[in-house]
């Protein structure tokens, strides 16, 4: 789709919650500056919108948000930008030889939606059938988690996923299924409360819809696919 650089169109296009790739978008020069750097600039570009609202900074209350907001940016909400926050994902042999699926369920998701820069918070259930390798619990929540602290669009983050655990478990037998709430939606625009929004990626044996339905019936989602 073009734009022409049309404004009107690009708002359009961001509340349509569409994703224009599988990568996170990034500049080459992404990480040319330090954390520390990346604070100090995002505190004075936080400062300059409060005073724009019209905000007075020298109130106890006030006076230190830009700095913690652009903290918070650069370290927590956002640091699934940085490659060397990526886990390592160990894997080992199954030597048990279990050959049916295993799913972690209900791994919790703070995202931040890219068009608005608003939360999404909502539960991951992830499930992989292995080929000779498992990996270890706590890293599908940390993945997870990972691709979550970023600038994201909910399809992306499925997708994002799912690639990443095919890669480390030496698999196409990968699914992810994300079901959460966008305050885009829910607290602004038209402010449904109520709605939330369900993506899922489904690869090797869970294309079939034996396995797909297998699966649905472990996390009880009733979402048809």
């Amino acid at each position: 789709m073009k734009f022409d650089n049309n404004l009107e169109e690009f708002d359009a296009y961001g509340d349509d919650h569409i994703g224009s790739a599988t990568d996170t978008p990034m500049r080459a020069d992404a990480f040319k500056l330090s954390n520390e750097e990346k604070v100090e600039l995002i505190k004075d570009d936080v400062r300059h919108i409060m005073e724009t609202l019209g905000l007075d900074l020298t109130d106890d209350s006030l006076k230190g948000t830009p700095n913690r907001v652009a903290k918070m940016f650069v370290k927590e909400i956002f640091s699934g930008l940085d490659p060397s926050k990526k886990p390592n994902a160990s894997t080992f042999e199954n030597k048990y030889k279990y050959g049916e699926m295993l799913v972690e369920k209900n791994i919790t998701v703070y995202s931040t939606c890219e068009h608005h820069l608003l939360p999404i918070v909502g539960r991951a259930h992830v499930a992989y059938i292995s080929k000779g390798n498992v990996v270890g619990l706590s890293k599908m929540n940390r993945i997870v988690d990972y691709y979550a602290k970023r600038p994201q669009v909910q399809e992306r983050l499925t997708i994002q996923i799912v690639k990443e655990l095919q890669s480390v478990l030496g698999t196409e037998d990968v699914a992810c299924i994300i079901d959460a709430k966008h305050l885009c939606v829910n607290s602004r625009g038209i402010r449904d409360i109520e709605s939330s929004t369900v993506t899922a990626e489904f690869g090797g044996k869970f294309k079939d819809n034996e396995t797909r339905r297998e699966l649905l019936d472990y996390i009880k989602l009733e979402t048809q696919f």
